[in-house]
Formats: structure tokens, C-alpha cells, sequence
């Protein structure tokens, strides 16, 4: 998902994925990678030639390493480690969009916890995954929508991008799932549950059924993996699907609407509660020179 690239010409079919180069300086490279998702099954085995942080923020994927799994989407964030095989595919239709940084390893090494990384050889991720907050949701929001409306200054882009990693990586906002690769597995169904269909207003009793399992194990084992609730981890899948739509959106009580929530002010009291703005405030700082 990281490296894969294809060059398009206008009488080409669309590729499947696709990586638009953002920024890119000494510090740090930036880039939006969107894939088709049209392959639902692993794809073959493919290598990070770098170390990228990857933060999707449209869809759903699952990424593969050897019996590992990880679900890639908004509430995640995903670690590409140098040279480690991994495959890919796509359970639930639709595609998927990441934002990808790489940074330069020295400064890597100074804004990642120790915790972390392994401890010998270059810079490499001791996860595969792990779940972000609100504030970093919001933070690589801007930092796309900045580079891709050039309504930011590199010098600015660079210092965003750090603050994002920063951020992202801090005792104060990881979550490393701690459970059975079964209990995992299970929080891991829910979540392509509810990717599946963001606006729908799902019951315990529905996404239990679709899973397999009872409504209160459900809830249990969603709480152990993920360390929110059910129903607030939907809401965040919302609100990011929210911050990726409004730079382009006009119309703010029916994205409010068409994202499942009930009013315009029930989506602008979510929004401001999980990112400190409101909607409109938001847009206005994503497109602002």
C-alpha cells in the first residue's frame, strides 16, 4: 500500500493505486495514496522500501503480516517498516485513501518513544498498528487539504507534519490492542461493520448479528481491544469522514445528514466536541493562505 505506484495517461484505464506526491523536503515526504479496491482478496506479497507512517483517512483495508492482520481506516494508523513483506486486501467495496509520511530517520528516531521501536538496526515500529485520537485525526486533515489546495508554505507544511508524528506517537494518545488474536479478530468484524455503511444507524443487536456473538460479549470485547466504546468508535468514523468532505462541501446540514447524524447542530455539537471547532471553522482553516 505504500510503494506501489502507476503512471496514468488520459486514455489509460484508472490505475488501482495511485500516490500523489504532496511534499517533499530533506525532512519529510508526503503523500496521498488512493486505491481502487477492487482486488477483495490478498494481493501478493509486496516490501516497504522505507519506513512510512500511514493514516487512512477515506475506507477501509486489512493489511497482512504473516498471521497478523490489521484493519486500516480512520481511527487507525499504520506503521511500514523497512524491507518487511505484507499484503493487502479490500473486504469491504469502495476503495480507500491514506495520507503516507516518511521521515528522515534521525528525526524519527528523536519524536518516537522508545517504547516503540525495536530496539537495534534502523528505525523500525515494534506494531503494526495503533489507534489515534481526535486531535491527530484533525491534524492530518489540515495538513492534506493545506498541501493540496497550496494554501500552506512548505516551511509550515514541514512543522505540521511533525507536530502530526509528534502528536500521534505520544503516551498520551496511543492504544496498543491488548487481547487475543480471537478477541481482535472479532473487534476487527464490527469495525468493517460499521465502515461498511457510515450512515446507518446500527443496533448492538444488528452489527452482534453480522458479527457472530452476543450483543453485551460484543461490547466487552470491542472495549478491551480498541479502549472506546462501540458507539463512540462510529461516531470518530463519522467525524473523519466529516473532515475529509468539508474543504469541498457547501452544504453542511446534509453532509450532517448524509453522514447519519440527526440535525445540523447534533453533527456541529459532535464535531466541536471531539476537534475543539466547528464544522465551518474547520473548512475555513483548511483552506486559508
Amino acid at each position: 500500500m505504500v510503494q506501489r505506484y502507476a503512471v496514468s495517461e488520459s486514455t489509460a484505464p484508472l490505475p488501482e493505486v495511485e500516490a500523489i506526491a504532496l511534499a517533499a523536503t530533506p525532512a519529510v515526504t508526503v503523500r496521498d495514496i488512493h486505491c481502487r479496491g477492487n482486488c477483495r482478496h490478498r494481493s501478493p506479497e509486496e516490501c516497504a522500501t522505507a519506513t512510512e507512517i500511514v493514516f487512512p483517512y477515506r475506507g477501509v483495508y486489512a493489511r497482512h503480516l504473516g498471521r497478523d492482520q490489521a484493519i486500516a481506516e480512520a481511527n487507525q494508523m499504520l506503521f511500514f517498516n523497512t524491507d518487511e513483506g505484507y499484503s493487502i486486501s479490500h473486504p469491504v467495496a469502495g476503495g480507500d485513501a491514506c495520507l503516507s509520511l516518511a521521515i528522515d530517520e534521525p528525526l524519527l528516531r528523536e519524536l518516537t518513544p522508545q517504547a516503540l521501536l525495536h530496539d537495534r538496526g534502523p528505525v523500525a515500529f515494534r506494531h503494526h498498528r495503533l489507534r489515534v485520537d481526535p486531535r491527530t485525526q484533525a491534524l492530518v486533515a489540515l495538513l492534506r487539504h493545506r498541501l493540496q489546495h497550496r494554501s500552506t508554505q512548505i516551511l509550515e507544511a514541514e512543522s505540521l507534519a511533525l507536530d502530526l508524528v509528534q502528536h500521534a506517537l505520544g503516551p498520551r494518545t496511543t492504544h496498543v490492542a491488548g487481547a487475543s488474536i480471537g478477541r481482535q479478530r472479532l473487534a476487527d468484524r464490527a469495525k468493517l461493520v460499521l465502515a461498511s455503511d457510515l450512515a446507518r444507524r446500527w443496533t448492538l443487536a444488528d452489527i452482534a448479528a453480522e458479527v457472530g456473538g452476543s450483543p453485551v460479549y460484543l461490547t466487552q470485547v470491542f472495549q478491551q481491544v480498541e479502549g472506546v466504546p462501540l458507539y463512540r468508535y462510529q461516531l470518530r468514523l463519522r467525524l473523519a469522514r466529516a473532515l475529509d468532505l468539508l474543504p469541498g462541501c457547501e452544504d453542511l446540514t446534509m453532509l450532517g445528514l448524509d453522514l447519519g447524524f440527526s440535525s445540523h447542530s447534533h453533527f456541529s455539537a459532535a464535531f466541536r466536541e471531539a476537534y475543539g471547532r466547528s464544522p465551518s471553522d474547520f473548512r475555513r482553516s483548511a483552506l486559508a493562505h
